[in-house]
């Protein structure tokens, strides 16, 4: 099984939406996805399901339905996390829902992120828990695949969501607030990375929690929702576009960028930073599906499965299909970094 995050402290750059396309493509090419809704805002579980299930999936019950249903028994000091019942979309989609209340879980990670270097087994407890969660659901369903989708800042509920993923994809919108929010997010996964791993030394001998590895490795980045003419990114967005592949490499992965006024970037070794379409970091360059976005959201669907049903007609169909292919694109080099066959069939 492969987790994989997807993360930007640069809230509205379309990375629920994202999550939202992925996770379907995936499963209708036969690869078994689990989603977990880590973000205290929960708009990812809003898109995949309609206000009368989210009443009775918020209604108190006392079933671990919920991410934060399953937190419940932690959070009171009462007990452990609960198993989720995932929801199921389709045989090969599942989801463990979000939860507004959510957000209260973030004092308990806080203060229990010290207590780890102490050594103490409830202190781990606690920041294992989303990974432990997801682990179950995941066993649940036999999932292949885990996407994880979080809010949109660098607090503790974040860290730990972090840790419980493999690989990280970064969303990015081509502007200027997308990419400081890159320039603060690369400095803070290595920090989380590397605080992790002293944490990890610091278990108490003979303990039985499953450890997330806490690797959160970048796969590289998306960016989302730019405006097109004949097929390419206008002037103001290719501007910002093309900073990207030297601000990724030089606060993600920590590599040398050498600027000179004037002069191309370059590494540290004095080679070229590609452009952003040689860029192999560059996963995607997604445009804005602007007229499909309200058909999918009224029919509940991803925008690459519309119908002439949904509203999808004239110039809309060609629309869709050339939304299949980006998606579908885009999973396939997600896949390849993760090492996942895809398609599956």
């Amino acid at each position: 099984m492969k987790s994989i995050a997807f993360f930007n402290n640069k809230g509205g750059v379309g990375k629920t939406s994202l999550v939202y396309h992925l996770a379907w493509m995936y499963a209708e090419h036969g690869v078994r996805v689990l989603v977990a809704d880590l973000d205290p805002q929960a708009n990812l579980t809003a898109m995949f399901l309609d206000e009368d299930r989210l009443v009775s999936l918020w209604s108190d019950d006392g079933e671990p339905r919920t991410i934060h249903d399953c937190l419940r028994p932690l959070m009171a000091r009462t007990g452990d996390i609960l198993v989720p019942v995932v929801e199921r979309l389709k045989p090969e989609l599942g989801l463990i829902p979000g939860h507004l209340a959510l957000s209260r879980f973030e004092d308990l990670l806080s203060e229990n992120w010290p207590k780890c270097l102490d050594g103490q087994e409830a202190a781990f407890r606690v920041l294992t828990a989303f990974h432990r969660i997801i682990l179950a659901g995941a066993r649940e369903m036999s999932a292949d695949l885990v996407l994880i989708d979080v809010g949109p800042n660098l607090g503790a509920i974040n860290r730990s969501a972090l840790i419980a993923a493999e690989q990280v994809v970064l969303p990015l919108a081509p502007d200027l607030f997308s990419l400081q929010g890159l320039r603060n997010l690369g400095p803070t996964l290595r920090e989380w990375r590397k605080g992790w791993k002293k944490r990890v030394e610091e278990v108490p001998a003979g303990t039985s929690i499953e450890l997330p590895s806490g690797e959160m490795q970048p796969v590289g980045y998306v960016v989302m929702q730019h405006s097109v003419r004949e097929s390419r990114p206008v002037k103001a967005y290719q501007a910002w576009v093309d900073r990207v592949p030297g601000v990724y490499r030089e606060v993600v992965l920590g590599e040398t960028v050498r600027r000179i006024k004037d002069e191309p970037e370059r590494d540290g070794a004095g080679q070229l930073i590609p452009s952003p379409g040689d860029d192999p970091y560059m996963l995607a360059l997604l445009r804005h599906y602007r007229s499909l976005m309200p058909l999918a959201m009224d029919a509940h669907k991803p925008m690459f499965l519309l119908r002439a049903a949904d509203g999808a007609i004239g110039s809309h169909i060609d629309a869709v299909r050339a939304c299949y292919q980006d998606f579908k694109a885009l999973a396939t080099r997600i896949a390849a970094h993760a090492d996942m066959t895809f398609p599956c069939r």
